[in-house]
């Protein structure tokens, strides 16, 4: 069973994704940003890293560049909704240029999120 960390400040959001991908047969484990996200990466072994863009303390841009550096073939899906004053596609369309494998615009249908997971994780 593949082992998912899902990274989002959004309390409702992580619940959210974090049972359907239990129902969909997945470990999963969270956390509130790239920070914390990355210690819980250094601590367990992690199949699937999905990660909102816009977060505190460390966004998912950050977070991506980081991993990609050490970790060139970790598996990562990048997720946003945007922002107030910018259109989230530019946000995702940077979270693939720095190596994201997939990018999913908020809000989704959980048989998309299901779908990404099982091709990324393919």
């Amino acid at each position: 069973m593949a082992r998912i960390l899902i990274i989002d400040d959004d309390e409702q959001i992580r619940a959210l994704l974090r049972d359907m991908l239990q129902r969909a047969g997945y470990e999963v484990m969270d956390a509130v940003n790239g920070k914390q996200g990355l210690r819980i990466f250094y601590e367990h072994s992690i199949d699937l890293i999905i990660t909102d863009l816009l977060m505190p303390v460390m966004p998912g841009s950050r977070l991506i560049s980081i991993l990609r550096k050490e970790f060139p073939d970790l598996k990562i899906i990048a997720i946003s909704g945007g922002g107030s004053m910018y259109r989230s596609g530019s946000y995702l369309k940077i979270a693939s240029d720095l190596g994201a494998q997939r990018i999913l615009q908020k809000p989704f249908l959980q048989a998309e999120l299901v779908k990404a997971v099982e091709e990324t994780l393919a």
